[in-house]
């Protein structure tokens, strides 16, 4: 039996699968938001006016899977805008089947199409198993982020 992966933009009826599944990315990284984050975000995420902010799903048999979330933003060295990736999370049950893979294509396909050719991310220095995919599809750059 063959799995089918399918990825679209979040919608309101995705609001409960959505939820789960940031939780679990926040959990994974030993944080956590407020519920009133969690509706805001969401909120922002499917307002079709917000077009700095988007997210999509991603679903292996119609059961919801993964959620990649990423961000427009002008930049100060180039004329069109770059792509932050914010978030990136499949569901531990499907890891190692190309479902993270796909999340990022599916952003790096948005970027092509919008001509925001340039997607940045960041990970921790600890996520060992996603940084293996990250070394395969993208450039580690040399910088060092600093936080206030």
């Amino acid at each position: 039996m063959t799995n089918t992966l399918n990825i679209r933009p979040l919608k309101q009826s995705d609001e409960a699968d959505w939820h789960r599944l940031w939780f679990a990315y926040l959990e994974f990284y030993e944080s956590s938001v407020p519920e009133e984050v969690y509706a805001t975000t969401f909120e922002r995420l499917i307002d079709p006016a917000n077009t700095a902010q988007c997210a999509a799903l991603a679903f292996s048999d119609d059961k919801p899977v993964g959620l990649v979330h990423w961000i427009y933003h002008p930049h100060n060295w180039k004329i069109e805008d770059v792509i932050y990736l914010q978030d990136l999370y499949t569901d531990p049950s499907v890891r190692g089947k190309g479902i993270g893979r796909a999340l990022i294509e599916h952003v790096y396909d948005v970027a092509d199409q919008g001509e925001t050719p340039t997607v940045y991310w960041m990970t921790q220095e600890f996520n060992a198993t996603a940084r293996q995919l990250y070394d395969r599809i993208a450039s580690k750059t040399e910088f060092v982020q600093y936080k206030r």
